[in-house]
């Protein structure tokens, strides 16, 4: 049997991530790590639904692009274009 060897070396455990928790804390202090700890989880959720709604995108163009919104935005330009020529002209 062959065993994988980790990349990084594992996680750290024991006496290794005391010593990480201390270095934290002389870093940041008690009172901001909870604030570190939920901004960095409120920015992993926001890059999470835009890596979501790319996936979407290149799926839709895949498809065929089925109910394109390019072509949607072009003919509303396009029917704006027409009205402000009629108010100018009138």
């Amino acid at each position: 049997m062959t065993s994988a060897i980790p990349l990084f070396g594992g996680l750290p455990v024991g006496p290794e991530l005391l010593i990480i928790l201390l270095v934290l804390v002389l870093l940041f202090g008690a009172n901001k790590i909870p604030k570190l700890a939920r901004s960095t989880g409120q920015a992993m959720g926001e890059f999470k639904k835009g890596r979501e709604e790319i996936e979407e995108e290149l799926k839709e163009m895949e498809d065929g692009g089925e109910g394109s919104t390019l072509d949607d935005e072009d003919d509303e330009f396009d029917d704006l274009e027409t009205e402000t020529e009629k108010e100018t002209s009138a």
